[in-house]
């Protein structure tokens, strides 16, 4: 068998950092890890190759190589997989289609040839061994997990890994809590699967060996999920592994609000290498709080916690929500102060999207409140998916004044400035400077430092570090460059 591999093209969005990654020439933020693990678990006798067309352009010839063509999606890149879809049909190639888009929206996709939902582990074995037979199925899925012990290290030569702004693991899979607008126990489950230490540790090997001496991202939706086995045996694993390999590699990852009740965690995993964490946040209004069952936000000072992660050396990122039913006109101010005064420099907000397969979703098709269009995924579109109990002009100018005036040089430059003043980062890497190092800030000086009020702003920003903060230049610039990729973004949707 010849298998091609195909990711599909991300549209732009606030997450594929696209104008940020020209400074550092990159091509792609993170590599298709789903599709990678595949490719592992398929037959080692079988040829196979890889295309993101995130880095590359899918040729006519890459399609007709391949026996199969095998798709894995999120949401956001439906219309990029359609293409793809209509390209393997008008040359008669069979198309193998899993994960997230084809899970969650498999009545969509009558089309694909064989659809392999749900966790790999569990229905690809079971498609391998149809296909020997000779009798492959249209549909495969199963209410069951994973068992991630059996998860293989994933099939790292076949992409350039240069062309990445970072790699990226998977430790875990699930998430204990339920916030009901969140497909992600749907998906995985509520109770978190992990890897042991050993498969943690060859993976890491495994990037190491390659060169890697970057950014690592571990994708877990909420790796503190299991916080007695992350603290036991993972990160002091880390730990030691990076004083062994006297490594510089720095993580980042995806956690919950109640990783600063912990101290020791936060300790563990600034000292790992965590400098990076993404917080749902969502709301500081307590009342929507309640509504979409995020307790584990409720009844605390979210500023103060946010606050103790970035003082442990932790940059903290956040997700962030308006339009829930008890959202009242005040929300849009409420956002914009809370954002601020936390120092959160990366503040991704959207307006509430109903995702298949959520408690949400259910709720407001029952309330007969789901909009027929066919939705983007892209909760930063400023597009409704749903009928709010806001006015719908209300709601989505309110949304547009809350990003504007984020991402204005002003408010973006003091918050920044908010977040440095709190941030000592013990996870940070020495960067030996080289002319990589020098193309990047002369890049930045020519792009963001000629621009108007905006150019102001950013010189406010770098004599500010120099003269306050030194050791954090490199973050400072690393901001000021992913602010400018948010406000070109929001320039061509034509919300900025």
């Amino acid at each position: 068998m010849r298998i091609l591999l195909v990711y599909p093209e991300y549209p732009e969005m606030l997450w594929s950092f696209k104008y940020a990654l020209r400074f550092v020439g990159k091509k792609a933020s993170l590599p298709p890890l789903g599709l990678l693990t595949v490719a592992a678990m398929l037959p080692a006798e079988w040829e196979k190759k890889a295309v993101d067309m995130n880095i590359d352009n899918l040729k006519d010839e890459d399609l007709e190589w391949a026996d199969y063509v095998f798709i894995s999606a999120l949401i956001v890149q439906k219309s990029s997989v359609k293409e793809i879809i209509q390209r393997c049909k008008k040359i008669g190639r069979k198309i193998v289609a899993g994960g997230p888009l084809f899970t969650s929206h498999k009545e969509d996709f009558n089309d694909v040839d064989h659809l392999v939902l749900g966790e790999a582990e569990i229905t690809l074995p079971l498609f391998l061994q149809d296909i020997k037979q000779g009798l492959p199925r249209h549909i495969y899925q199963s209410a069951k997990k994973a068992d991630l012990a059996k998860t293989p290290i994933p099939s790292w030569g076949l992409i350039n890994v240069k062309k990445y702004d970072s790699l990226s693991i998977q430790y875990s899979r699930g998430c204990p809590f339920n916030c009901d607008f969140c497909d992600v126990t749907s998906l995985f489950g509520r109770v978190p699967r992990i890897k042991s230490k050993g498969q943690v540790l060859q993976e890491l090997d495994a990037l190491y060996n390659m060169g890697w001496r970057e950014k690592v991202f571990f994708v877990d939706d909420n790796l503190i999920g299991n916080k007695g086995e992350l603290k036991k045996e993972i990160l002091p694993s880390i730990i030691e592994w990076r004083r062994e390999k006297k490594c510089p590699l720095v993580f980042a990852t995806q956690a919950s609000i109640n990783l600063a009740d912990d101290e020791e965690l936060m300790d563990l995993m600034a000292k790992a290498g965590f400098g990076n964490v993404f917080l749902g946040i969502e709301t500081p209004n307590e009342d929507s709080l309640a509504e979409c069952g995020k307790l584990q936000n409720k009844n605390r000072d979210l500023t103060s916690c946010v606050k103790k992660i970035q003082r442990k050396g932790m940059n903290v990122q956040g997700g962030f929500i308006v339009g829930f039913d008890s959202d009242g006109p005040s929300i849009f101010e409420r956002q914009i102060k809370f954002i601020q005064n936390s120092g959160i420099a990366i503040a991704m907000v959207g307006i509430l999207t109903p995702f298949k397969g959520t408690r949400l979703y259910n709720r407001l098709k029952k309330e007969n409140r789901i909009l027929s269009k066919e939705s983007s995924g892209d909760s930063s579109d400023g597009a409704l998916d749903f009928i709010p109990k806001m006015d719908q002009h209300e709601l989505v100018a309110g949304y547009k004044k809350v990003v504007r005036t984020l991402y204005s040089p002003k408010y973006y430059c003091q918050r920044v400035i908010n977040f440095l003043k709190e941030y000592r980062s013990c996870a940070e890497k020495k960067v030996r400077f080289n002319f990589y190092h020098l193309k990047i800030i002369l890049q930045s000086i020519l792009v963001l430092g000629f621009n108007g009020m905006a150019g102001f702003y950013f010189w406010k920003l770098i004599f500010w570090t120099l003269f306050n903060r030194p050791g954090s230049f490199p973050s400072a610039l690393s901001l000021a460059i992913q602010g400018y990729h948010f406000r070109k973004t929001f320039i061509s949707k034509k919300i900025y």
